[in-house]
């Protein structure tokens, strides 16, 4: 990966407003799956999106490689998981500045062939105060072959009884609204046949940051307030119109978090502390 070792480091900041406008769409969105908060969690992702001219996006709906990412050679991209760690608490009308920088690259080999994975470190920051830092692992594969069978997923591990959960209605409509307010132009929340001929879903994925709030505002619930540390990883698509539920498992002082769908595959896992 030495061909991409000086986009280490790069990055940009940027602010924004935590106006009454996008708490309301934000909580309007997602009704069901939000703790009691003043400013609901998740809502960090809707600040300072990239906005790049149509000119300067890729097939897929993303800012073409060689622009904010380096021109990787595999071209679809996932986002895997990542890390957040809240350190204190937004209010209204906060401006908000997000320092975005790049942190890592590095190659592996997956069973379906070669992959790049990035990690991006996000600051939202008040006023000189860090509010939430956090890690995004991207990462990026070939296309699907054609008539290549899909990849098989373990069953879920019986964990018992889960302490919480809460179904996770996905539709389009909900899908929609929540790229719209995250800026997200990828292709596969929105463009059933996109999903289906280019990147080989059976539909319409519904994104990983929105089951990532879902599981975070569900340890909300049973803590009674913010973890300190949320950790999340993609594990198999979430197709829209297949029922599947957030469930919440006591494991020591932490919860272990997952969003499972009907035919017991874990399409997200979690885990929150503090």
């Amino acid at each position: 990966m030495a061909g991409y070792s000086d986009w280490i480091g790069r990055g940009s900041v940027r602010r924004d407003r935590l106006s009454a406008r996008l708490i309301d769409q934000f909580r309007a969105t997602l009704p069901d799956l939000l703790a009691e908060m003043d400013v609901p969690l998740g809502l960090f992702w809707a600040l300072s999106p990239d906005a790049l001219p149509l000119a300067d996006l890729g097939r897929d709906g993303h800012a073409r490689l060689g622009i904010t990412l380096p021109a990787l050679p595999l071209p679809r991209r996932m986002w895997a998981g990542g890390e957040v760690r809240f350190l204190s608490p937004f209010h209204l009308e906060d401006e908000v500045d997000r320092d975005s920088r790049i942190e890592r690259i590095e190659e592996k080999a997956g069973s379906t062939g070669a992959l790049i994975f990035i990690s991006v470190r996000n600051d939202y920051s008040v006023a000189g105060r860090t509010c939430i830092s956090e890690r995004q692992d991207l990462v990026y594969r070939a296309d699907p072959v054609p008539g290549e069978a899909p990849p098989a997923y373990p069953p879920a591990p019986d964990l018992g009884p889960p302490v919480a959960a809460l179904p996770l209605v996905s539709d389009p409509v909900r899908l929609f609204r929540f790229s719209a307010m995250t800026f997200n132009g990828h292709r596969i929340h929105y463009d059933a046949d996109y999903a289906r001929q280019v990147e080989g879903y059976a539909g319409l994925v519904v994104h990983g940051p929105l089951q990532a709030v879902a599981m975070m505002n569900l340890a909300a619930r049973v803590m009674g307030h913010a973890p300190q540390v949320f950790s999340y990883r993609g594990l198999s698509p979430l197709i829209v119109g297949q029922r599947a539920d957030v469930q919440a498992h006591r494991d020591g002082d932490a919860l272990a978090l997952r969003v499972v769908r009907d035919g017991g595959h874990v399409t997200m896992s979690g885990r929150a502390t503090g």
